[in-house]
């Protein structure tokens, strides 16, 4: 039974007497297409039986980041709280405070609900930002090529969102979403159209323009800016896995997510719980996945096993590099999108392996970028189409001296 589909039905003739059958057309085929499955499917071979579009490729991958999102709130509250109660303060500055103190809501770092609440209004200034900017452009580019406003920037916008430091400025929140969206993603024709990730492609704006309140090395702990502290990855690019320890970071905190970073890439946790679900949906290739991995501990091996008297993230092992930094959260999210990556098979270990490969390089050689997921995912990006045109090549090789 579908009662909204009926519900739909009785009210209809309603709008189109009123001059708004495109509205309703619109209502309908929304909560028919995100709710329900389609009455013509194929159920019998040899028809594809497959009923996914984009809504529901975006809605999934939305679903799967939410553990993301829900730990990144947690922990920005949690940091929050407890620089308030180290600093004896009454209660959080501005707005914010405002807001607490209105609902009774307290700054007591564990309780779960106060941190969570506090974490929100730092989260969602950021995101509405995200949307208001970003949804702009998309409305603009959609206008002037009359094309459908479709829902893969609400994927872009979280994630988006997701990368940046909590106290991350408004300002440069609306210009890095504009950059991505206009420079990665439109002026290639839009979705599906784009080859380097519009959410990357903004965030590693931001990181080049202002590198003071990108770089990791001085994340400002809210709700005041004078508090700072480095990141854990940046630690360990200073002082090596013994420097995290005397900070007071065990591997489990790194792993579970209570740290210093940026919103929502903390929680090595939370991002493989979002990770299972859009693989076992078929969202994301478990190739990509299982090759950055691959190409993450063959070169992080390597590195230990060559060693340096200097440089201390040689002696970094494999398991700190993906709790450390947004490793995990680039892995599950960013380098599986299916636009920006490689759509072979065999092209997708190859994409997997050179992201992972380059996120190690960068972290170890490069002293001066400690991170180094986002821009090996972007290289990877520039790249994915001239691998995927090599395994094709090389298959219809292989075919034609098979006929010989």
């Amino acid at each position: 039974m579908r009662p909204l589909r009926r519900l739909l039905d009785k009210i209809g003739p309603q709008f189109a007497n009123g001059g708004r059958f495109e509205s309703y057309q619109a209502i309908y085929e929304m909560v028919d297409t995100l709710l329900y499955s389609p009455p013509d499917v194929s159920r019998h071979a040899p028809h594809v039986r497959d009923a996914i579009d984009l809504k529901r490729v975006m809605g999934l991958v939305v679903i799967g980041v939410l553990p993301c999102a829900a730990m990144a709130m947690w922990s920005t509250g949690f940091h929050a709280n407890l620089a308030i109660q180290e600093l004896g303060l009454v209660a959080p500055a501005g707005w914010r405070g405002a807001a607490m103190a209105t609902l009774g809501i307290g700054h007591n770092p564990n309780d779960v609900g106060a941190a969570t609440f506090h974490g929100l209004l730092y989260f969602l200034p950021i995101y509405v930002v995200t949307l208001a900017a970003g949804g702009v452009w998309e409305v603009l580019f959609a206008g002037i090529r009359n094309h459908e406003i479709n829902e893969g920037f609400f994927v872009t916008s979280i994630l988006y969102a997701l990368t940046l430091p909590a106290t991350t400025p408004l300002w440069q929140v609306a210009l890095g979403i504009s950059f991505g969206v206009v420079m990665a993603k439109e002026v290639f024709g839009g979705t599906g159209k784009n080859f380097m990730n519009p959410a990357l492609a903004g965030r590693a704006f931001l990181y080049f323009a202002y590198p003071v309140e990108m770089s990791g090395e001085s994340v400002w702990t809210p709700p005041i800016d004078v508090v700072t502290g480095a990141t854990p990855l940046a630690i360990g690019a200073e002082r090596g896995v013994q420097g995290i320890f005397e900070e007071g970071v065990t591997w489990m905190d790194a792993f579970l997510g209570p740290i210093q970073g940026s919103i929502g890439e903390t929680s090595t946790l939370a991002c493989l719980i979002g990770g299972a679900f859009i693989v076992y949906t078929g969202v994301a290739s478990w190739r990509i996945i299982a090759g950055v991995m691959l190409g993450m501990f063959a070169t992080a091996t390597l590195f230990n096993a060559v060693g340096s008297v200097d440089n201390p993230m040689f002696a970094m092992p494999w398991y700190w590099h993906l709790v450390l930094g947004g490793f995990a959260f680039g892995m599950i999210f960013m380098a599986t999108d299916p636009v920006t990556a490689c759509v072979t098979n065999p092209g997708r270990w190859v994409f997997g392996v050179l992201v992972g490969v380059i996120t190690v390089v960068i972290r170890v050689v490069n002293v001066a970028f400690p991170e180094g997921i986002m821009l090996a995912i972007l290289f990877a990006n520039v790249f994915a189409p001239t691998i995927d045109h090599f395994v094709v090549r090389a298959n219809i090789t292989r075919r034609l001296r098979r006929s010989v």
